[in-house]
């Protein structure tokens, strides 16, 4: 995968910049309507990076994270995360449940199911935004959720990457309400899949 990676021009980066807007934007419309009140949000960035500096951006690989994972499938198949920081994760389950989960009690049952719909909108929001700009049908598998340190979080799809190459396509967006909350996006893509998304975007692919 890191050959195609290598190939990857600023007219791409341009589209992605594009889906991430879009993906977030979408987003942001619908956990507003979750969490019924304004929620705003800064530019995302888009970044190629290391593996290994994945957890590093997150603020370390012992740094506790909220993690929503699932599979890709259609004419794209691979996988996807969407990660927060776990005072972030439990100030929006706070804010979903309207206050009525006890403080510590966040990541309980009721708040697990919370959060795990929250990350289901997210990543349904970017999916469909990269489904749009590619006319590529993508079908996302339900959510899994975990609350561990990033490290061991992104050991799942570490696992995938060992196969493919060392380097990940990461959008961090930063969305706030009264508080600033950081997430992750991380589309992981299996080798074909990537060649189709770049095709798709009118990115020649030389293999």
């Amino acid at each position: 995968m890191s050959a195609i990676l290598e190939q990857v021009s600023e007219n791409y980066y341009d589209v992605l910049r594009e889906i991430g807007n879009i993906g977030a934007g979408n987003a942001m419309t619908a956990l507003s309507q979750m969490l019924q009140c304004k929620v705003d949000m800064k530019v995302p960035q888009v970044r190629l990076l290391e593996f290994s500096e994945v957890g590093d951006l997150m603020g370390g690989e012992e740094q506790i994270m909220a993690g929503v994972f699932l599979g890709v499938e259609g004419d794209i198949t691979g996988s996807m995360m969407f990660m927060v920081e776990e005072e972030s994760a439990r100030h929006l389950i706070r804010k979903i449940t309207m206050g009525m989960m006890p403080e510590g009690e966040e990541f309980a049952e009721m708040g697990m199911s919370a959060m795990q719909e929250v990350g289901n909108i997210i990543t349904g929001a970017y999916l469909n935004s990269l489904s749009t700009m590619t006319n590529l049908k993508v079908v996302p598998s339900p959510p899994a959720i975990t609350v561990d340190m990033a490290g061991a979080i992104l050991s799942v799809p570490a696992i995938q990457f060992g196969i493919y190459g060392d380097k990940i396509l990461l959008i961090q967006s930063q969305f706030y309400d009264e508080v600033a909350l950081d997430g992750y996006f991380i589309l992981i893509p299996d080798l074909e899949s990537y060649e189709k998304i770049l095709t798709a975007l009118g990115v020649p692919v030389d293999l």
